[in-house]
């Protein structure tokens, strides 16, 4: 729990400053305080104890406490006044339709390889903002560059104790991190990081690598220099992931990125390699990571999943397909040697990874009277040959695989569909995919529904 921190804005001071939106419910946990307090979708919470949280970290603050006035307002408009008394940091079982409810913190850079930037236009506007919400980077672990905290937040961030954040650092060196995101505050990148040490607050940073920029001896300087934060009992940088820049065929003309190839993965490989081996009899731990991509691209083998220590960034894509594997490898124990009734099924994965779980497919398909067909799909959509699953959007799904046999049914990884709902990344709905292939569609959360979908009829997308 965090000391005490100020949270939200009282309704007093509404004249003075402008208060956020009410939080709208969006759904009550069955047995919970809120639906013995009769909250329903729609209701729209005003203000606890007389303030109104300005986002989900205020209202976890807010409603820790054991005495709790709710004012809410119903979908009628008619407005309740709520006293309970309940358990210390006991919950009150409510989800709500946005984690922000004074919106979105939006980036102030103009890094040249955003992948915002590359997306083509027309599309829906939620698609083009850029989150760099020092909020959601707590919450959910998305990246943030620290560039637009102003000093109210970063009082919030020590007072409610908001760690650990998610840093992307991409350099370390001042002047070419500005010169990466276009923007002069970035250069006080080493600043801000000592600040969190002082204060023993934590960041994992990440490192978009773009070849020519800021691989070779400037990657090597931007590890060492996150490295120094990383000792003693309450290290500061958690964990370092590098990953591949991301280009695609939508970004500006000129640009003057370059797309990382074999010979480049391998040099980064090498690279990365020999500071884990320097980094861990000191660190304790390898503490920079590559992201998956760059051994698909260059050709390497995974490296072991012991390798991977607690997986501190497997959300990156680092360590995220070992551990896929090692989950596998549990949920297939125990298969059958022939199932009742035969079955014919289609997985889709992006083309890069396709290789790596060849196996996987080979050790479900050894179970008699299954077919298990893998489709290592590319990214015409985004211009990608080599492309991972979570980038394969409905049109790529559709360009690849009408016109095939795809049996009874289609395993579809969630990770391709944005953000748990029913749509994947270029807008195409998952019901127009089903309907246009003609095929049922069975979502994947992991290894056991992978399973779970080949042996037994699970259950299918409507």
């Amino acid at each position: 729990m965090w000391n005490e921190p100020s949270a939200g804005i009282a309704l007093a001071a509404g004249h003075q400053q402008r208060l956020p939106a009410p939080a709208v419910v969006a759904s009550v946990e069955p047995g919970s305080i809120g639906e013995e307090l009769g909250f329903q979708p729609g209701d729209r919470l005003l203000s606890i104890n007389g303030i109104r949280p300005r986002d989900l970290i205020d209202f976890q603050v807010l409603s820790a406490g054991e005495e709790l006035t709710l004012e809410v307002e119903d979908p009628s408009g008619e407005k309740h006044r709520l006293e309970i008394e309940k358990d210390l940091d006991d919950g009150l079982g409510l989800a709500f339709t946005e984690a922000l409810f004074d919106g979105l913190r939006q980036c102030n850079n103009h890094c040249a390889f955003c992948f915002i930037d590359q997306q083509p236009p027309g599309q829906r506007d939620s698609l083009y903002l850029k989150d760099d919400d020092y909020r959601l980077s707590f919450l959910y672990g998305s990246y943030l560059t620290l560039t637009n905290l102003n000093a109210a937040d970063w009082q919030r961030i020590e007072e409610q104790r908001l760690s650990p954040l998610y840093v992307s650092v991409h350099a370390t060196d001042p002047a070419l991190r500005q010169r990466l995101l276009v923007n002069p505050r970035a250069g006080l990148l080493m600043d801000q990081l000592a600040w969190f040490a002082e204060r023993r607050l934590q960041v994992h940073a990440q490192v978009v690598v773009c070849p020519g920029e800021n691989d070779g001896a400037a990657l090597e300087r931007t590890l060492r220099d996150l490295a120094r934060f990383a000792s003693g009992d309450w290290p500061a940088v958690l964990s370092a992931a590098v990953v591949p820049v991301g280009l695609t065929r939508f970004r500006p003309v000129g640009d003057g990125l370059i797309p990382v190839d074999r010979s480049c993965a391998r040099r980064v490989i090498e690279q990365v390699e020999a500071l884990q081996r320097e980094f861990e009899p000191r660190l304790h731990s390898r503490f920079a990571w590559l992201a998956d991509e760059w051994y698909l691209i260059g050709g390497h083998p995974l490296p072991p999943r012991s390798s991977y220590e607690d997986l501190p960034q497997q959300e990156n894509g680092v360590g995220s397909i070992r551990s896929f594997l090692e989950a596998l490898d549990q949920a297939t124990l125990t298969l059958p040697a022939a199932l009742r009734r035969p079955r014919r099924l289609s997985w889709v994965v992006g083309q890069l990874v396709a290789e790596a779980l060849k196996p996987v497919v080979d050790r479900l398909n050894r179970v008699v009277g299954l077919e298990l067909r893998l489709h290592g799909l590319p990214s015409p959509y985004w211009g990608q040959e080599q492309v991972v699953t979570g980038l394969l959007t409905g049109s790529d799904l559709l360009t690849g695989l009408t016109g095939q046999d795809l049996g009874e049914g289609l395993l579809v990884p969630s990770v391709m569909l944005r953000q748990g709902q029913p749509v994947f990344l270029d807008d195409v709905s998952l019901a127009d995919v089903q309907e246009r292939l003609a095929v049922p569609i069975t979502l994947l959360q992991g290894a056991d529904d992978l399973v779970a979908a080949c042996l037994v009829c699970s259950q299918q997308t409507p």
